[in-house]
């Protein structure tokens, strides 16, 4: 294939993104596989929007995390204390290989089932708390709350100590420019949660996940400090976020798609496959993380040089039409294993058994106790996070 490179880029407005992700990326998607854009961070970047494409580049070696990759002044994402910055999303092997392997331990199947049974208690008390008021934000009551109960668990946060991570969250993955202080404001905060709780589980070890890390880098000298503070900061970000907009994105999915929703509710049984098309559809990760190339590339014919910033578009990939037959249907019984909303190659999503088990747990719960469970507005009034990077509802009123 001949190597091009493109010479009038169409341009993307990013509240229409936000509005109408699908749309944009389709209309990208048919007019070229690799386009010239303004990037998450408003510098210009490489979007790639066909799966095989994607695909590809997911598992190639050249497209590396390590921002130091990054050519001179080509990206200026969010500046995190080197406290945070060191963890997974901003590795390479030999690194990533190594923490990878300490963490993957726990985040196996047959660990990750065992949470199964406690994970529904939760979900059950939530659903107690929510059921005397016939309505509520599904969002805040239980799609959020879900998720941190679960990775504050694994972590070995005490309930007494679980702080406001969502208006944290919040303010790192979809930062408002009103309130440019808000981002810093968030880091200094989870930087100083971090530091004491790894001070407690030096003082008092426990059974948890961050115990064991500590221990590991304390005994072993496995980990340095600064990777120990940013691998439990981004199981607690991403492990909780990507979970909050999957339970929410796919509740919506069913509720605007009686016909499905009536179908799983005839067959609970076909629940984990219908949480595989659900990812695929909506999915909360329209943009995986970028990436910057260590050599000059070529990416579905069009050349890419070294240093600059790749962005691999999982959302435009799930419907592309040469590898989902009608993808803008929302089908639960199509085989959507393909997907890649959590992610591909050596940077696969660790927690990926653990977020697909609390989304089906989540909507089993949710479609047992509530069976006349409905939006409470109008599609159409819903808002989404103003990010072009999370894919995820703000709230979600439901009657029931």
């Amino acid at each position: 294939m001949s190597t091009t490179t493109p010479s009038q880029p169409p341009l993307v407005d990013p509240a229409e993104l936000v509005a109408d992700p699908y749309s944009v990326y389709a209309r990208l998607r048919e007019a070229g596989p690799v386009h010239r854009i303004a990037g998450t961070d408003g510098l210009p970047a490489w979007l790639v929007t066909r799966y095989d494409d994607v695909r590809q580049a997911l598992a190639d070696p050249r497209l590396s995390l390590d921002k130091r990759h990054a050519k001179p002044g080509g990206y200026r994402g969010l500046a995190l204390p080197p406290a945070l910055d060191a963890n997974l999303l901003n590795m390479d092997p030999p690194d990533h290989t190594r923490i990878r392997r300490l963490v993957s331990r726990v985040f196996t199947p047959r660990h990750i089932a065992r949470l199964r049974e406690p994970i529904r208690e939760t979900a059950d008390s939530l659903l107690d708390a929510i059921e005397p008021h016939g309505h509520a934000d599904l969002i805040a009551s239980y799609a959020a709350p879900l998720p941190i109960a679960v990775i504050c668990d694994l972590l070995g946060v005490a309930p007494h100590d679980r702080r406001d991570f969502r208006s944290w969250t919040d303010a790192l993955i979809a930062p408002d420019p009103a309130q440019p202080g808000r981002a810093k404001e968030a880091v200094r905060s989870l930087l100083a949660f971090f530091t004491q709780l790894i001070a407690d589980k030096r003082a008092a070890p426990a059974d948890d996940l961050l115990s064991a890390l500590t221990a590991v880098r304390d005994d072993e000298d496995r980990l340095s400090e600064d990777e120990l503070m940013s691998l439990a900061f981004v199981i607690l970000v991403a492990g909780y976020e990507n979970t909050v907009h999957l339970i929410g994105n796919s509740t919506l999915a069913l509720l605007t798609h009686p016909g499905q929703l009536s179908a799983l509710r005839a067959d609970p049984g076909r629940l984990g496959g219908a949480v595989e098309e659900l990812a695929r559809y909506d999915g909360p990760v329209p943009l995986a993380i970028r990436r910057f190339p260590t050599e000059d590339i070529t990416i579905g014919g069009v050349g890419v040089p070294a240093g600059e910033t790749v962005l691999l578009s999982l959302a435009a990939a799930h419907r592309d039409p040469s590898r989902f037959t009608e993808p803008d249907l929302l089908d639960i019984s199509r085989d959507a294993t393909a997907h890649l909303a959590l992610g591909h190659g050596i940077h696969y999503c660790l927690g990926a058994p653990l977020a697909r088990m609390e989304t089906e747990v989540a909507l089993a719960a949710l479609l047992d106790r509530f069976p006349a469970l409905a939006l409470d507005t109008a599609p159409d009034e819903l808002r989404w996070r103003p990010s072009m990077r999370a894919r995820g509802l703000i709230e979600l009123p439901v009657r029931y």
